[in-house]
């Protein structure tokens, strides 16, 4: 049968915040090809430009400390291995199909409520990294200007809110901006040692004896909890312009390297900022050195003399400012999904940049810092879990035809729940977490990442045959799915709800309606009961094309 369009209701008016995808940013849908205008080079830039955080000092030189040089050093590469591996995947279909972490997910075997727990697992990823950056800059306005923690941590906060609330417009251009001044800063220290201690590069490999097994898999958890950071590369991935033949090259570059390559810097900093804390080690103590800018300031203090505490701390400041954008911004965008698909609202993203910046303020004044490796070992066993449950989907079932071609994220063509990644990352957690906690022995408990890691791999593609993959759709998309038949992906159809136009993978056939929906009009809709998953086959006819571009 037939359906025709029709009015069920009112428009539906968005919020101010949330109509405007100058600030928006498409926060819970498809990322818009008429959106997309930037080159591969200036998402590339604004993506590495988040990769500028400190956090990556005291991670290195707390594992440096605990393991010795020989362990951490081993467990940072088998480390930085696994995520870079992870994040190939993940970083090309985000950067193909313009869609977040979370919308991946949806369609990566978790179904559409199967993926708020992820939701909130990276929003945990960016509070919990949030807190540890604003500690480090807040300890930089202390040991510069006197400033108290308390009072450091809020301005921390607060200093982050314009650039984030703007979007990925001022983004952009702050990244660019302050990266000639980072890259300085990260240089200097290591420039002033091998000038002035060149000796100390030598001794900091045989520090802290052999090899330990344990201190290896210990070493490696910690830096696995990193794994998460994949996903703040998506969220800007997702606006790489559709690759053509006169720019592949450059954007298979800029989505490496901005993808799964944000590892590369990533380890070395790890392994630059366990120097620098081996180097000051005997002038400021152990526990100082976990706090970056205090190694940082006895590196660079004898060619910087008078200067050197406003210099570090301008240094530690710009980097922090860096990173805490990227991780308000990508939480906020994680909260709005979780929030969104629970309470069927949505007031718009810079509600729920207030909302992570707000429970990072917290984690910050309750100390979090003091709880570093504690914090980050136990969270990589649930951030792995997921991480390898949506990459078995991408590099297994896609290949062998066990899972749709292509990613659906869609609430009208998705079950709520597939069994295949959510169930599969549920197992892999609870077996690692098991172990972390030590009911399998010592070794185990040291390699539980990797334990998740494994489970996860193998599960999801058993799932899947298993189930035949019949919970990735709830029924076939025939608007712009491979077998729609659509040419032009970039035509837009006006939402019969909210009357705007978007382009067709953000669009969907509503019998409820009887017409075409936008796929953020499907998430908040309450009284259609699914309807289009339980009346059978139903044509449902779509407007007729609508002006080129996408809803303002």
């Amino acid at each position: 049968m037939t359906v025709t369009a029709q009015k069920t209701g009112p428009k539906r008016r968005y919020a101010w915040l949330a109509a405007n995808e100058d600030s928006e940013d498409y926060s819970l849908r498809y990322a818009a090809n008429a959106f997309r205008r930037w080159s591969p080079f200036s998402v590339a830039s604004t993506a590495l430009g988040g990769i500028a955080y400190l956090a990556d000092f005291a991670i290195g030189a707390s594992i440096v400390m605990l393991h010795g040089f020989s362990s951490a050093a081993l467990a940072i590469g088998i480390a930085a291995v696994v995520i870079f591996l992870t994040g190939i995947p993940i970083a090309t279909a985000c950067a193909r199909y313009g869609v977040d972490m979370d919308l991946l997910t949806r369609g990566a075997g978790f179904g559409y409520f199967g993926s708020t727990l992820t939701s909130l697992i990276y929003a945990s990823f960016t509070v919990i990294f949030f807190s540890l950056e604003g500690s480090i800059m807040a300890q930089a306005f202390q040991l510069a200007f006197g400033l108290p923690l308390a009072l450091g941590y809020l301005l921390t906060t607060l200093i982050v809110l314009p650039f984030v609330l703007f979007g990925m417009r001022a983004l952009a251009k702050m990244q660019v901006w302050t990266q000639p001044v980072w890259l300085a800063g990260l240089v200097l220290p290591f420039i002033v040692v091998l000038a002035t201690h060149p000796e100390k590069f030598g001794q900091f490999t045989s520090f802290g004896g052999g090899l330990s097994l344990t201190g290896v898999g210990l070493g490696a958890g910690v830096a696995l909890s990193l794994i998460g950071q994949i996903g703040e590369q998506a969220d800007y991935l997702r606006f790489m312009p559709t690759r053509t033949d006169s720019n592949r090259r450059a954007w298979w570059a800029a989505v490496i390297a901005a993808g799964p390559g944000w590892v590369v810097l990533g380890a070395l900093k790890q392994l630059g900022g366990a120097f620098l804390a081996f180097c000051a080690l005997g002038a400021i103590g152990q526990s100082a050195v976990l706090e970056p800018i205090a190694p940082y300031v006895e590196a660079v203090r004898p060619a910087l003399g008078a200067v050197t505490l406003p210099l570090a701390a301008l240094f530690v400041i710009v980097s922090q400012i860096k990173i805490n954008t990227t991780n308000a911004y990508s939480g906020s965008l994680s909260f709005a999904n979780f929030f969104s698909r629970v309470l069927h609202r949505h007031p718009g993203r810079a509600w729920y940049v207030l909302v992570n910046c707000g429970i990072a303020l917290a984690l910050m004044e309750f100390g979090a810092f003091a709880f570093l490796n504690n914090i980050l070992g136990f969270y990589s066993n649930v951030a792995i879990a997921w991480i390898g449950a949506v990459v078995a989907d991408l590099v297994i079932c896609k290949p062998l035809g066990w899972s749709p071609p292509y990613i659906e994220f869609k609430r009208a063509y998705l079950y709520a729940v597939n069994p295949v990644g959510f169930g599969s990352m549920v197992l892999a957690s609870v077996v690692s977490v098991v172990a972390y906690f030590g009911a399998f022995g010592p070794i185990a408990a040291a390699w539980s990442p990797f334990i998740a890691l494994a489970i996860a791999m193998v599960a999801v593609p058993v799932i899947a045959k298993a189930t035949g993959g019949k919970y990735y759709l709830a029924r076939p998309n025939l608007v712009s799915g491979p077998d729609s038949g659509a040419a032009d992906l970039t035509v837009t159809h006006d939402c019969v709800v909210c009357e705007d136009p978007y382009e067709l993978p953000d669009i969907v056939d509503c019998v409820h309606h009887g017409g075409a929906v936008c796929s953020l009009c499907c998430t908040l809709e309450t009284a259609c009961g699914q309807a289009c998953q339980t009346t059978g086959p139903v044509l449902v006819p779509l407007s007729s094309p609508a002006r080129q571009g996408c809803a303002p």
